[in-house]
């Protein structure tokens, strides 16, 4: 089949359509079926999905992820892979059905106009520094990868303490893991977020130099970086240090990646070094 690597990234993105509408009829029930339709499409997505990269960073000579486009894209792929990963696990399968919807809103933004401006393939790059820039940009897209799964886990936990508070049969009919387990999910996931996040942000202060002698320290979307790392830090020492409990984690976990999610693109375009 020999579709473009556009035309299998919208393959992907309406498997994670299809995905999300079985994820909502599974949350209207209660979740007492198997997801594992959900896991299917998304794992189905994932498979068009990598074609999609693996075409694009052939035909450009370069790992995908030099735009707005092909950063979503990266950033949807390892929140799904990460996901199909964790779903290897029974009783952790459900958080697919909280990472569908997040990851096809991905996908619907990612294919707007605008978004993969229109550019002819590069040559073989040897450039040493736009190595450092790949690095970087696969770093703090994987970082933004565990944070949106962490937001799954947290939607996940919070759903299901709401249950236990206010529907207790519900709760106890579903087909989610136990509270505790996902509590331990969403600070091992926020601590790789941090970790990715502070990696990236280390190669661009190490290894990365700005063009015409800008500041790296007074753009924008560094600045909001920073932000963003400071943020999750202290939700993580503030669960660790100051005895919160899971529910505050959630809800902290999920301000943090809304907060994302809404100044994302605006800083992005605000930005001399990533929007020139």
């Amino acid at each position: 089949m020999n579709w473009s690597d556009k035309s299998w990234f919208i393959a992907s993105v309406v498997a994670y359509g299809v995905a999300t509408t079985y994820a909502l009829l599974l949350w209207q029930r209660g979740f007492r079926r198997s997801d594992w339709v959900v896991y299917g499409l998304l794992a189905a997505g994932l498979v068009a999905h990598t074609i999609a990269m693996a075409k694009r960073g052939f035909s450009f000579h370069r790992c995908p992820v030099h735009n707005l486009y092909e950063a979503t894209a990266f950033v949807m792929w390892s929140a799904v892979a990460g996901c199909l990963l964790l779903g290897l696990w029974s009783r952790l399968r459900t958080l697919c059905v909280f990472a569908a919807p997040v990851v096809f809103a991905f996908g619907v933004f990612a294919l707007m106009p605008g978004m993969d401006p229109l550019r002819t393939p590069e040559t073989p790059e040897t450039n040493f520094t736009l190595r450092w820039i790949s690095l970087h940009v696969a770093f703090i897209a994987l970082a933004y990868g565990a944070f949106g799964l962490s937001f799954g886990s947290s939607m996940m936990y919070l759903s299901q303490v709401h249950d236990l508070k206010f529907n207790r049969l519900r709760a106890l009919a579903a087909l989610l893991p136990p509270v505790q387990q996902i509590e331990r999910i969403i600070v091992r996931l926020q601590a790789a977020g941090i970790v990715l996040l502070s990696a990236g942000l280390l190669v661009s202060f190490i290894f990365l130099k700005t063009p015409d002698g800008q500041n790296l320290f007074v753009d924008p979307k560094v600045l909001w970086s920073i932000l963003v790392w400071i943020a999750y830090t202290a939700s993580s020492i503030l669960y660790w240090r100051a005895d919160h409990g899971g529910r505050n984690l959630a809800w902290g976990n999920c301000g943090c990646f809304v907060f994302v999610l809404l100044t994302f693109w605006g800083v992005n375009l605000l930005s001399k070094l990533h929007n020139p």
